[in-house]
């Protein structure tokens, strides 16, 4: 019986496969590792750093009078000031790029429903960081006190006093009373400085809830990354307009549309109707994780009976919905985990990670520390020993999959068994012993495409542990060469078709393995964690 038929678990939105397959032409150019569309959030870390570190060195050279700033960076565009041309450059790039990078993270999340349940929180705070974001960058624009800046400050100036309780007061005070003068411009440094620093502690809030939070891109990725916004820097160097002056109004105004755009809109809507746009933007993305319904699974269930307090659990969950407390029962262990059901993703993970999951076992009914209502892993292991018993033919192969991924059901057949788990790291090593003690010649694990999990962690996992780099790990007297372990996303069937049969050649070379084991029942051995 498949144990999560009576349940209505959660499973691939209607956008993955398009997500899917855009994943899948980024693979081709930068491999699975690389793909930096997976990595969109820890590239907005990796632009935010940079436009941070170029944005100091301009400041030591730069003058903070309203007077004295745009000629000060006049002064580092002919490099007067070392290298004040190139950090101009690499600090407006790299400030597009967090923005390029952050509405891509977005839409991505959007597309695979990343936005309710356990997810609610970073989606909330990811949303307060992206407000954030733009007030910045829209200020940062101000500083060089040439034509842009007054553009843009006169326009959101005009904005504001839309709002009942400016009422017109900072264009009167501002604009027209010709009021940007050192004090106010103090103002203005103060806020560039200031709401970047509120952004990354927003951003810092952002990636609580999940553990371990990538905010490092791969090393080569991140070089990458950098070097490509330097060479757009030494290519294309930034150039400042005429000085401002509040009784001119600018003809043209070469305009950057990744953070200026809210000007031209408001031209076109009016300031209450950008205020208006605006707000329904925001609330729109807010009240999503409330408005739509994403199924969830069940969450873990701690089995105290069968908790001895390791804590690998608590080590492996993704979205730290696992902690470890005082015991509350009789027995001698210190500790004992605790699921936080507003956190739990129902993915597996933990069950995975228990020494208890082991199908070696020989309870009746097999029960672990840390359990799935959804797929309990005793209904999976006694799913596994009906397929196993009736595989025949050769080589027999079972395969373990991800919901998430591939799906494995349609590989069934006399000579292969699919067995499906909630996430690929919800299989326990133990399972693929198991597997071919009962009489598999090899064992296939698909779990999702590399550094695609759904659950974030889930493939790395999978195989560290299969590697023996992790506990509990895969024992070192099982045959690696019946063992293989596949990435293979949800639009990957086929590959994971060829995989599958390629590894089944490779078996027939190896010869069928010695005569199934008999396990008898109710025997208890040593748990292989």
């Amino acid at each position: 019986m498949n144990a999560s038929a009576a349940f209505a678990l959660p499973g691939p939105g209607p956008a993955a496969p398009i997500v899917e397959r855009l994943d899948a032409l980024f693979d081709r150019a930068f491999g699975q590792r690389l793909n930096p569309w997976r990595h969109l959030g820890a590239l907005g870390f990796l632009s935010f750093w940079i436009c941070c570190a170029s944005g100091i060195w301009i400041y030591v050279g730069f003058d903070t009078s309203a007077t004295g700033a745009r000629e000060s960076l006049a002064a580092m565009d002919r490099n007067a000031w070392p290298l004040g041309a190139f950090a101009r450059a690499l600090h407006r790039y790299s400030a597009d790029a967090l923005v390029a990078v952050t509405a891509l993270h977005l839409v991505r999340e959007l597309s695979r429903r990343h936005y309710a349940a356990f997810r609610r929180f970073a989606w909330l705070t990811g949303i307060f960081a992206l407000a954030l974001m733009f007030a910045a960058g829209i200020g940062g624009y101000w500083l060089p006190w040439d034509q842009l800046a007054q553009w843009s400050l006169t326009a959101t100036t005009e904005w504001l006093d839309a709002l009942p309780f400016f009422d017109g007061a900072l264009t009167r005070n501002v604009i027209a009373g010709d009021q940007v003068n050192d004090r106010f411009f103090s103002l203005l440094i103060f806020l560039h400085i200031g709401l970047p620093l509120a952004m990354l502690a927003a951003m810092w809030v952002h990636v609580q809830r999940v553990s371990p939070a990538r905010t490092q891109p791969p090393r080569a990725l991140a070089w990458g990354t950098a070097a490509m916004l330097a060479a757009l820097a030494l290519a294309k160097p930034v150039s400042l307009m005429p000085a401002a002056d509040l009784g001119l109004l600018p003809a043209t105004i070469p305009l950057d549309w990744f953070y200026l755009f809210p000007h031209p809109a408001m031209a076109w809507l009016g300031p209450e109707g950008l205020w208006a746009a605006t707000a329904a933007f925001f609330a729109g993305l807010a009240a999503l994780p409330y408005a739509t319904r994403v199924p969830r699974a069940p969450v873990a269930r701690v089995n105290l009976a069968n908790c001895n307090g390791c804590a690998r659990c608590f080590a492996d969950c993704p979205y730290d919905a696992v902690v470890m407390v005082p015991r509350t029962d009789a027995r001698p262990h210190l500790r004992q985990a605790q699921v936080d059901a507003n956190l739990c993703a129902g993915c597996g993970i933990c069950t995975g990670a228990c020494p208890s999951s082991t199908p070696f076992r020989r309870d009746e009914a097999l029960a672990t520390g840390i359990d799935m209502p959804s797929a309990t892993i005793g209904g999976l292991r006694a799913r596994l020993e009906a397929r196993a018993a009736a595989l025949e033919g050769g080589p027999r192969i079972v395969v373990f999959g991800c919901r998430w991924g591939a799906g494995v059901a349609s590989l069934e057949g006399h000579s292969t068994a699919a067995i499906e788990f909630l996430c690929a790291a919800m299989v326990p090593p133990s399972f693929v012993e198991y597997a071919l003690r009962a009489g598999a010649d090899g064992v296939l694990v698909a779990g999702c495409r590399e550094g695609d999990c759904e659950f974030r962690v889930g493939d790395a996992l999978v195989a560290a542990r299969l590697d023996g780099g992790r506990k509990p790990s895969l024992r070192s007297s099982v045959p690696r060469e019946r063992v293989r372990y596949a990435h293979a996303g949800l639009t990957d069937l086929d590959a994971l078709r060829v995989e599958l049969d390629t590894f089944r050649t490779e078996l027939s070379r190896l010869g069928p393995r010695a005569a199934r084991h008999t396990l008898p029942p109710k025997r208890q051995e040593k748990h292989h964690g």
